[in-house]
């Protein structure tokens, strides 16, 4: 690498930033000769006719929307049509919201860097599941802050394990900022916080003055199971909610929002102010003219049934291809599966064997704080991929990690 003539320019925080792994396979995905279940795209196949029609209707002046030029500049607290609809879709979670108390953003990821910008100092602490989703870590840690994770189990975080995390934290003479939370399909585990574990969370942080995090992008994309609430819809205090329309809409429309206390959402204005100005007013009015037209919930059925059977697919994949000691748990929804391989592989140390063999994963590392966690792990998306895919790619990666497996236990006898 070139030396940087500016390196002594730079913040202090821009030496703490690092890339994400997701993001550095993105030129590799590219190859044609490449099946990714890596990323977390959705199949905007599906809703790609609604796209269409809700962008001739915003620039013929026939959306959802009245009044304001959807090409020029927008109101920093975003579309009021699309602040009512959006709590009419929150409204299928439970969460009773009013417009005035939501700011969309440039997606849910926007969010979490206006977060981390007005709660973090250099050294704070924040909390987190173990492991947890990519992209939040990557927004807290630019802020130079302390990350330690909580463990989790089939059930979710764990209450207990909550309790003695922050009682360590208190005989050290600190304390948590937040802590951050995909309760529901997590992001990568797939794990859903059980409904009796909820209100268990929620008191614990309220008696140690914890604020939570509640990213919940996967809760509409459920395809079995009960449905468990929101944690925003047991309480109104203490909890600030991202949401996206990216797993229901598309995620390249980058609609996302905040539901948050009124002194919070004022700061998170400001904020976004400095960062954007205002999010496009364009997106929003499409996005604002798709929740009103009536045919979300008919999409939603065939998104469901559609990942549903790709899910299955990669599920029986796994079991057909791979060493038995390979495990997952299936989840009721969401767009991931999680595996755990035997502890003698390194799936960071595979994934350029991988490639070779045109098939790609997101390493377990990525999701811990800490890079010695998640070695074993591995992340494979299911949404995106064709049937077809999912089943060669999966063919693919379970003949490298047997072939792995194999080599790493001759070099143990």
């Amino acid at each position: 690498m070139p030396t940087d003539p500016y390196r002594d320019l730079y913040a202090l925080r821009a030496a703490g930033m690092t890339g994400s792994e997701i993001r550095a396979l993105f030129s590799v995905l590219e190859r044609p000769e490449v099946i990714s279940l890596a990323g977390g795209n959705t199949d905007t196949d599906i809703v790609a006719h609604r796209i269409a029609d809700c962008v001739a209707a915003v620039l013929s002046g026939k959306g959802a929307t009245s009044g304001g030029d959807p090409l020029g500049y927008g109101m920093s607290d975003g579309v009021p049509a699309l602040r009512a609809l959006l709590c009419d879709l929150m409204a299928l979670q439970g969460i009773e919201a009013a417009p005035h108390q939501i700011l969309p953003t440039d997606g849910a990821q926007q969010a979490l860097e206006l977060i981390g910008k007005i709660f973090c100092d250099p050294g704070d602490l924040v909390l987190t599941e173990a492991p947890s989703y990519v992209g939040a870590l990557q927004a807290f840690q630019s802020y130079q802050v302390e990350m330690r994770s909580v463990a989790t189990d089939g059930e979710g975080l764990v209450p207990q394990a909550l309790e003695e995390s922050l009682a360590q934290i208190a005989s050290e003479g600190r304390r948590a900022k937040f802590i951050y939370l995909v309760p529901t399909f997590a992001n990568p585990s797939g794990i859903t916080l059980s409904a009796a574990r909820r209100p268990q969370i929620i008191d614990i942080c309220r008696r140690n003055n914890l604020l939570i995090i509640e990213d919940d992008p996967y809760a509409y994309v459920r395809f079995e199971g009960e449905s468990v609430p929101a944690l925003r819809s047991l309480t109104d205090e203490g909890i600030i909610y991202l949401g996206t329309l990216s797993k229901v809409f598309s995620p390249g429309m980058r609609v996302g929002w905040v539901l948050a206390p009124e002194p919070v959402r004022e700061r998170l204005l400001l904020a976004k102010e400095a960062a954007d100005l205002c999010s496009s007013p364009f997106t929003q009015m499409v996005a604002a003219t798709y929740l009103a037209s009536g045919h979300v919930d008919e999409d939603l059925q065939i998104v469901r049934k559609v990942y549903r059977e790709r899910r299955d697919t990669m599920a029986d994949a796994l079991d057909a291809y791979f060493p038995r000691e390979a495990r997952t748990r299936l989840p009721e929804g969401g767009l991931f599966l999680w595996v755990t391989l035997p502890d003698v592989l390194d799936t960071k140390a595979m994934l350029g064997r991988a490639l070779e063999e045109g098939i790609a994963y997101v390493p377990g590392t990525a999701f811990y704080p800490r890079k010695s966690d998640g070695l074993h792990a591995l992340r494979l998306n299911f949404s995106y991929p064709s049937v077809e895919q999912i089943e060669e790619g999966m063919r693919r990666l379970g003949a490298v990690v047997t072939d792995e497996l194999e080599l790493s236990r001759s070099l143990e006898a």
